[in-house]
């Protein structure tokens, strides 16, 4: 069968001009919560490397919606830096995306300048902070800010914008039962947790128009007991569908409680506690990491049988994401009847692999799947071990080498 990989694919308005996307994973490269140098060269390399959208991650709606101090916040002042980032992407053939988001409860008052909001008020212990559950009338302010960063968005010159409705962050904690106790109209049913969903596609897609792609990204399942499952996030596929979104991004987790059912494999608790500068939060993760972040197993493609059935259940355009390596697997996903796949770490470990696979049938990135990558971003940049110009800490090379054989 003739490959699907290197043909254009259509999602609403946009066409790219080959069916891989890199995901929106957290690059951690915007000090002072806007652009860098840094970030604008890294997503040059990956559009120079052939694939046919590069999505930023994960820009804030608003300042609350901050969980990092790295990332990026969407506000006027920093359009001008994002049209730089665009401009290079474009000039390299590719399309240009920007996820958009809020993490709800997985926050701080010292990054997010606030005390925490979410769905539901209570405690976030991996903070640590108590989180105050949203009022109804503060809801409709908060979708209008999501509507309001993709006119940004276009203003930036991004070609499409990706709705992050999944992880355990705002959108995904209004969906799931697990964060979701609220006693009004936004709680109790699932007709009643997609409500403050249906808000922010009703002011996304307004503010898209005619000339914006919207992905949404949005979880299978929540990865952990008492989350969602199947039987609940088709119907939350369904309901996007009739919203008019343009394509769904099929992932899974929850950062808060099953952040390795995300990426899979083990995360590198000594090269994490490595990185870090507080020296409680350093000793604590050490003592206690193994228990809070446990490891979930890789395998490539990990999340294709879930995918399957969405793929069943809706005639929308869907993309794949979650652990693809090789040119092989993707061929075999496309050829499952997804239109684009997404991947993150293979494009960090080899910002090239696109053309790689263009040029080689059997072409396999060599990411090892220590994490070191996952492990690091939280509080420098995100970066592949195999291509630092520093040399490694021993404890930390011999973590990384353990994961890497077991693996």
């Amino acid at each position: 069968m003739e490959s699907k990989l290197f043909t254009p694919v259509t999602l609403g308005p946009l066409t790219l001009r080959n069916r891989t996307i890199r995901s929106a994973a957290f690059e951690s490269m915007c000090p002072g919560n806007k652009p860098s140098d840094e970030l604008l060269d890294y997503h040059r390399s990956v559009a120079a490397g052939g694939v046919g959208m590069t999505t930023i991650a994960y820009a804030a709606v608003t300042q609350s919606g901050l969980s990092f101090d790295r990332q990026l916040w969407m506000r006027p002042e920093i359009v001008p830096g994002l049209r730089r980032i665009t401009d290079a992407v474009h000039a390299e053939g590719a399309a240009a995306g920007i996820q958009l988001g809020h993490c709800g409860n997985m926050s701080h008052k010292s990054i997010c300048g606030c005390l925490p909001v979410g769905a539901s008020s209570g405690f976030n212990l991996y903070s640590p902070t108590f989180v105050r559950g949203l009022r109804a009338d503060e809801l409709p302010a908060m979708a209008r800010a999501y509507g309001q960063s993709v006119n940004l968005a276009r203003e930036a010159g991004f070609d499409a914008v990706e709705v992050h409705a999944g992880h355990g962050y705002l959108i995904s904690q209004f969906l799931s039962p697990s964060t979701n106790h609220r006693k009004d109209e936004f709680g109790g049913s699932l007709q009643n947790r997609m409500r403050f969903m249906d808000m922010v596609m009703e002011e996304v897609m307004k503010a898209a128009g005619n000339d914006m792609a919207v992905l949404v990204k949005m979880n299978m399942r929540d990865g952990f007991r008492g989350g969602m499952e199947l039987d609940e996030t088709l119907q939350v596929a369904k309901r996007l569908e009739q919203s008019g979104a343009h394509a769904l991004v099929l992932s899974g987790g929850f950062v808060s409680k099953a952040p390795m059912y995300v990426m899979r494999g083990e995360m590198p608790i000594r090269t994490m506690t490595h990185y870090m500068t507080c020296w409680w939060l350093k000793y604590g993760v050490r003592m206690v990491g193994r228990w809070m972040i446990p490891t979930v197993p890789f395998k490539e493609a990990y999340f294709l049988e879930d995918a399957l059935k969405f793929r069943a259940a809706v005639k929308m355009p869907l993309v794949y994401v979650g652990g693809l390596v090789s040119r092989a697997k993707i061929d075999e996903v496309l050829n499952d009847g997804f239109e684009a796949v997404q991947m993150a770490r293979a494009l960090l470990n080899e910002p090239g692999f696109v053309n790689r696979m263009r040029a080689e049938e059997n072409a396999r990135c060599n990411c090892k799947h220590s994490n070191y990558c996952i492990a690091r971003m939280y509080t420098l940049d995100m970066a592949c071990h195999q291509h630092l110009k520093e040399e490694l800490p021993a404890d930390v090379k011999r973590e990384i080498e353990r994961i890497e054989n077991n693996g």
